[in-house]
């Protein structure tokens, strides 16, 4: 049986950099979701200039410096949140109370104030929050708790949704790759009758096919790549949550950020962008019957319908 790693050996290996193997320093996430240290980037790519291609570092795909530099890569805000749970989670094992109050030290957090999203204690209440709306720390806790457990569960049936999403693409592409191969049997078919003569025309069918194909594939793997990274997107909410509920830490810290970035997750219609994104495109060949075709067509045509982008 293989050995499961404990959380807090899990969460240390989500939150290290794979370049300087150590706790993440201004984590920024590329195109391809793989998250590096700013200083591990910038020393990475101290040749380069903005504009050019450059690879990740782990999975090889290429992707464009922004115009102002390496330190113009997008902030990963979620692997912030997990350093800040694997902070909190050191101060635990050093036994650091987790429930005092950072304005009043020694003063334990007592009440949520609803209206400020914070946990403080009653010295906070009478000083700044006494009109506010408050309810008792471990109701709040667990209300919280709720909230988590239903957006986990959300994300986890849009996740089945997303993988089946996926596997419509990859049974749509090689529909696409049958379909296409009939086509240019048809061509060489009707070519291989007129041999010398039509050989021209052949070629720019052929020609006019792949121009189809590659179309056709780019929107696909265009869609496939948005889908993929939604799920992407998914998986690592759902590893988060999951983290988060496991521990000791206090919730209250941030479920709420957790909700917001569930909402957007929840708002993506996954089954519906694939549906508006690929449009049906319906190719056919006819062939001609006679060599003296007014067109100059002497093998035949491709036609399709849809659109093709």
């Amino acid at each position: 049986m293989a050995c499961q790693l404990s959380p807090d050996k899990e969460l240390a290996d989500v939150t290290e950099c794979s370049i300087c193997t150590e706790e993440f320093t201004d984590p920024r996430v590329l195109p391809c979701i793989h998250t590096f240290c700013l200083k591990c980037l910038l020393n990475y790519g101290k040749d380069r200039q903005p504009g050019d291609r450059v690879p990740c570092p782990l999975c090889r795909e290429e992707f464009t410096i922004p115009e102002n530099g390496l330190s113009g890569t997008k902030k990963n805000f979620l692997m912030e949140k997990l350093l800040y749970v694997r902070k909190l989670s050191a101060r635990q094992e050093g036994h650091e109370k987790m429930t005092l109050c950072e304005q009043h030290k020694g003063k334990e957090i007592e009440v949520f104030c609803q209206d400020c999203k914070v946990a403080v204690c009653m010295m906070c209440v009478i000083a700044s929050h006494k009109t506010h709306n408050w309810i008792d720390i471990e109701k709040a806790s667990d209300d919280l708790r709720k909230l988590i457990l239903s957006d986990t569960d959300k994300v986890r049936e849009l996740w089945k949704i997303t993988e089946d999403v996926l596997r419509h693409l990859e049974k749509k592409t090689n529909d696409v790759i049958k379909h296409l191969a009939g086509i240019e049997d048809e061509i060489n078919t009707a070519a291989d009758k007129l041999i010398a003569a039509i050989q021209r025309d052949k070629v720019k069918l052929l020609s006019e096919v792949e121009s189809i194909r590659l179309k056709r594939f780019k929107q696909l793997e265009t869609v496939k790549q948005e889908v993929e990274q939604h799920m992407t997107a998914l998986e690592s909410f759902k590893r988060y949550s999951e983290t988060l509920l496991s521990s000791d830490d206090d919730v209250t810290r941030s479920a709420n950020s957790l909700h917001v970035r569930a909402d957007d997750l929840i708002k993506f219609d996954v089954i519906g962008h694939v549906i508006s994104s690929l449009p049906p495109v319906n190719v056919t060949f006819a062939s001609s019957t006679m060599l003296n075709t007014d067109d100059g067509n002497l093998v035949g045509t491709v036609t399709y319908e849809g659109q093709l982008q």
